[in-house]
């Protein structure tokens, strides 16, 4: 499965964040159907079931991503996966 860009990733987990803040304040049958679409659209993106998987995945993903930039290039594998 191709990795989401993590500019579109970052994107789509702040409109989430944004929206859930929204529901919790003032619930509308809008606003819960932009969190429902939202959340589909993060779960299609990082290829999980539920949001969520969808959020814990972003966050490692745009940690690893972070840390590829900071240091110009990828990770070993055994440093990605000891978050």
């Amino acid at each position: 499965m191709p990795k989401p860009h993590p500019v579109i990733l970052r994107g789509l987990v702040k409109q989430y964040e944004v929206f859930r803040a929204r529901e919790s304040e003032r619930s509308s049958q809008e606003t819960r159907r932009q969190l429902e679409d939202l959340s589909y659209t993060l779960c299609v993106s990082t290829g999980t079931r539920t949001v969520e998987a969808a959020l814990a995945f972003a966050a490692r993903q745009l940690d690893t991503d972070l840390a590829e930039t900071a240091h110009g290039r990828p990770l070993p594998v055994s440093l990605q996966l000891a978050n």
